[in-house]
């Protein structure tokens, strides 16, 4: 399935690269869009055979309506150049990219992507999406917004990023008000999407919805989400209302 640039991407559910059971029927959860990683998720000495399924999931699975993106490892590990080399060819919709901190971290992934794919005679347009997840990172959101015609969001990782800081991450996530706030103004800035982190206790769903709703008044258009029952409520806070369909409508005509 193709995909467009500026599609809906209220949810983004992470698959585990090496788990083949959670891809056969994930297509069914509905969710906007499905990520098939290979880093996080993924132990170092399943790096390779991780690879490998989701080369052929990819290529054999039904993945519904859903964009398919695939988080690639960075370029300065054993794992990143290998990951595209075999992915790329694969033409999934999107290539997420972990670790983002400058604009030239994009530009080193894009002419990989396109290299790879080209060599195998695949010209399907495939997007990128930097996540962004440390301090420079923040620091350098717009430039990296910025970096390529070819990216169609920004992402922001908390996990990642309190690591980065040396802070605690909380419920509430107050430490990362800030650079959130920042990564939504410089996609926005850039016109492209902004995708806010996942909420990590898949039980708090209150939670959850809590943290959709303060992401969508700091303007993001989404959220990374680590379990199906995630789906529906993020899908609810983002969907606009009537109201703010009018509203919209009417800025058109003005």
């Amino acid at each position: 399935m193709r995909s467009d640039k500026n599609r809906l991407r209220r949810s983004r559910l992470y698959i585990p690269g090496n788990k083949p059971s959670l891809m056969y029927n994930a297509w069914l959860y509905k969710a906007d869009c499905l990520i098939l990683d290979l880093e996080d998720a993924v132990a170092p000495s399943e790096k390779d055979a991780a690879r490998i399924l989701v080369k052929y999931a990819i290529k054999n699975l039904d993945w519904g309506n859903s964009e398919l993106i695939v988080r690639v490892n960075p370029l300065y590990t054993d794992f990143g150049r290998e990951d595209i080399r075999v992915i790329a060819p694969m033409a999934p919709n999107v290539i997420l990219i972990p670790k983002c901190e400058s604009a030239r971290d994009v530009s080193a992934v894009e002419e990989l992507v396109t290299d790879y794919a080209r060599r195998q005679g695949v010209y399907e347009e495939i997007y990128l999406m930097p996540l962004i997840e440390t301090a420079k990172g923040v620091l350098n959101a717009y430039e990296i917004a910025s970096a390529s015609p070819n990216i169609c969001a920004i992402t922001f990782g908390a996990e990642d990023f309190t690591k980065d800081m040396g802070i605690s991450r909380t419920r509430e996530g107050k430490e990362t008000f800030i650079a959130r706030s920042i990564v939504a103004m410089a996609a926005k800035a850039a016109s492209v999407q902004a995708l806010d982190t996942v909420f990590s206790d898949i039980n708090d769903i209150e939670g959850l919805v809590e943290s959709a709703k303060e992401a969508k008044l700091l303007g993001f258009d989404g959220k990374g989400l680590i379990h199906p029952s995630q789906i529906e409520p993020v899908h609810k806070v983002f969907t606009p209302t009537e109201e703010e369909i009018e509203y919209a409508l009417s800025l058109i005509h003005i």
